[in-house]
């Protein structure tokens, strides 16, 4: 889908809000005691968990296909994705009954691809990267005249994705930091958009895994730029930003304060602290700021911390090589 709006606003996050309201969850904001605990400050756990598919993705999703006219529903609507934008663009498609294509690489989870299909969309995988998968989204866009909706470079998924940062704000007005998981940038962006606008001096921080990151190589070298994709614990994370990328990476640019990388035994130790302490099977890519902290020895003592627990559709197969890897390299 094209767009000439190449920038995000506090009033378009609020314009997304009214819209999405009713048709995804306002999700709580809970204060995590062992991670108080553990890093010497206040914690809270935004828990976009408990969204209808497991993730935040249906913010941005629920918002962007409700923007499209009867002619544009009637083409039909197609995207790339590591797994969680994908289920909730055929979540918010089986609702509008649009027909929707997910192109996806072979390193999507089984778990994800399955959900996917069980929701009506049709779904092709394609490659080995969402690189790859996408050049299958833009040969059904010009062939087929289908309308494409992509994971996160797109002002209507920011949009949709900074009601969060709303929300956060609402009910934690003095936030000082807020962790997010970095990939494409749309969640980053769209939370650094509202929450920066409301308060300039709350600290927006990234973190994505060690191997393919591609939002922090493509900051370093001061473009897009193509990176290869690994097999990791946060494979939310994984994927391109587009060579072409429009929206999200300047936004990024312009709201966060830091950014850091994880290895894959952090991640895991996250992943694995969350089931045991906070009683959450989670993705990695929603503790990856934890894993952060962690690692990087980080101080955010005394400060009033919200994590954004991004998703829950995690594989059992995956987190059970979590369980184990963390000791094996601790």
């Amino acid at each position: 889908m094209l767009h000439s709006k190449t920038t995000v606003t506090l009033h378009d996050i609020y314009r997304a809000r009214q819209a999405i309201q009713g048709h995804v969850t306002r999700t709580p904001l809970i204060r995590s005691e062992s991670l108080s605990k553990r890093f010497a400050c206040d914690a809270w756990l935004k828990l976009e968990t408990l969204q209808p598919t497991g993730a935040f993705k249906l913010r941005g999703a629920t918002y962007a296909m409700s923007k499209l006219t009867a002619e544009q529903r009637a083409a039909g609507v197609v995207t790339c994705s590591t797994g969680n934008h994908g289920r909730a663009i055929a979540f918010a498609g089986n609702k509008l009954n649009v027909h929707t294509i997910i192109c996806m690489s072979r390193l999507v989870p089984d778990n994800k691809v399955n959900a996917i299909r069980e929701l009506g969309a049709e779904v092709r995988i394609i490659g080995e990267s969402q690189d790859e998968a996408e050049v299958e989204v833009r040969r059904l866009v010009n062939e087929a005249g289908m309308i494409y909706l992509p994971p996160f470079d797109h002002p209507d998924i920011m949009a949709g994705q900074g009601t969060i940062g709303i929300e956060i704000f609402e009910d934690l007005p003095d936030v000082g930091m807020i962790f997010a998981g970095l990939s494409g940038g749309g969640l980053l962006g769209g939370i650094g958009i509202a929450a920066k606008t409301i308060n300039p001096n709350v600290k927006i921080i990234g973190a994505s895994m060690e191997r393919g990151a591609a939002m922090i190589a493509s900051l370093e070298a001061g473009k897009p730029v193509q990176v290869t994709e690994y097999e990791s614990f946060a494979d939310s994370l994984g994927g391109g930003i587009g060579l072409d990328n429009h929206v999200s990476m300047a936004a990024v640019k312009t709201v966060m304060d830091q950014a850091y990388l994880v290895t894959e035994a952090a991640i895991a130790r996250a992943m694995v602290h969350f089931l045991e302490e906070e009683k959450m099977l989670v993705e990695g890519a929603a503790v990856i700021g934890v894993a952060a902290i962690e690692q990087h020895n980080l101080d955010v003592s005394g400060k009033k911390v919200v994590f954004i627990i991004s998703g829950k559709n995690v594989a059992i197969d995956t987190f059970d090589r979590a369980r184990t890897l963390p000791q094996s390299q601790i």
